[in-house]
């Protein structure tokens, strides 16, 4: 019997197989609403057979965007277009969910494809905001902001909000609710030496860099439903010298563990740019770190990275490596690679796909 095809239940929330969609930013919202496009994007990988689809990092507050095209949920506007792209993928018998997070000193930026340099405030950008007042890329020639230093006030009111998309997520239907705290975005950026430097509360040793973190997510728990799975993307190593390792985020783990949580997703890199860089060399490696961790913080964790091929996603499982395998680029490449996956590991596929589309497959 397959076991990445097996159902997983985490809580009262159950995945009809180990198979998730990875979130994936799309740049394509206006005012961070959800369209057409989000709606065919995530709704096509439902039909396609994956038990959880993610959407993209989404925003909490409008400044917390990466690019003007993100989506949010800042307002109730956003959360009724998620609520309908939700309704579809819970009809095609797929698990919603919702990656909420602040994009830092790394937001305020153009699409990939408009060059993705930062936009000046007086041509549609926003300030941008960090543990510190450090430029991602101060050699860059993509004209990085210098990000305004938090106030431990401006702390607090940022974790309130967290706490508004939290409830607005819950609102809009999504049934997993994922903390966005990876990539070199904000709450990665609290918890990175690379990038904190600060010497109060928030800065220091690592219990103090991980304090904005613990606090936004056991803000989070409070509102999330205990009888719905909470998860919190980490990047599991900096990949460089002076940042991150598994060690650390172990120990990380285990204090979200701690405060409720009940997954860690995990990925890697992205603190600055040379640390962004290794997330196309180092991507694979994530996979073994993500059974690392398992072990060693007793959680269950989505490994992610480089995974492309069905009989690979099922040893990951198989193995105990990790609990789910997340896709992003292979997914991206193909919809209905869950579909595949069944027919190449000779799955009853029927099980994993609309009726519409197992009548004739089956």
């Amino acid at each position: 019997m397959s076991q990445l095809f097996s159902p997983l239940k985490i809580k009262d929330v159950t995945f009809r197989n180990r198979i998730g969609m990875s979130p994936m930013c799309q740049y394509s919202a206006t005012d961070g609403v959800m369209n057409d496009w989000h709606r065919v994007h995530l709704g096509s990988r439902a039909v396609g057979g994956a038990g959880l689809i993610m959407a993209e990092a989404t925003a909490v507050r409008a400044d917390g965007r990466i690019t003007p095209g993100c989506i949010g949920l800042w307002n109730d506007e956003q959360a009724v277009a998620a609520a309908s792209v939700n309704r579809f993928i819970s009809d095609q018998g797929a698990v919603p969910g919702v990656q909420i997070g602040h994009s830092g000193r790394k937001g305020s930026a153009a699409a990939p494809w408009d060059g993705g340099a930062h936009i000046k405030n007086d041509e549609g950008g926003w300030p941008t905001s960090g543990p510190s007042d450090a430029v991602f890329d101060p050699d860059g020639t993509r004209l990085w902001k210098a990000p305004n230093q938090m106030s431990v006030a401006d702390i607090v009111e940022l974790q309130g909000l967290f706490v508004a998309a939290a409830k607005r997520a819950l609102a809009a239907g999504y049934k997993l609710l994922e903390v966005h705290g990876a990539h070199g975005y904000l709450l990665h950026s609290f918890f990175t030496p690379l990038v904190n430097t600060r010497d109060d509360e928030y800065g220091g040793d690592l219990r103090g860099r991980a304090r904005m973190m613990l606090e936004t997510v056991e803000a989070v728990r409070a509102v999330w439903p205990e009888n719905l799975p909470l998860a919190v993307r980490l990047s599991v190593a900096d990949w460089i010298e002076g940042g991150l390792n598994i060690e650390d985020n172990i120990q990380m783990a285990k204090w979200l563990k701690e405060r409720g949580v009940d997954i860690v997703d995990c990925s890697g890199g992205g603190a600055n740019p040379e640390a962004r860089a290794s997330i196309g060399s180092r991507t694979a490696d994530q996979v073994e770190l993500a059974g690392q961790l398992r072990v060693e913080a007793g959680i269950a964790t989505m490994a992610v990275g480089a995974i492309t091929e069905a009989k690979q996603a099922e040893e990951i499982i198989a193995s105990g490596t990790a609990d789910m395998a997340l896709l992003g680029r292979a997914m991206m490449r193909d919809p209905y690679w869950a579909m595949h996956a069944a027919l190449e590991l000779d799955v009853d596929v029927k099980a994993h796909l609309p009726v519409q589309y197992g009548f004739y497959i089956g």
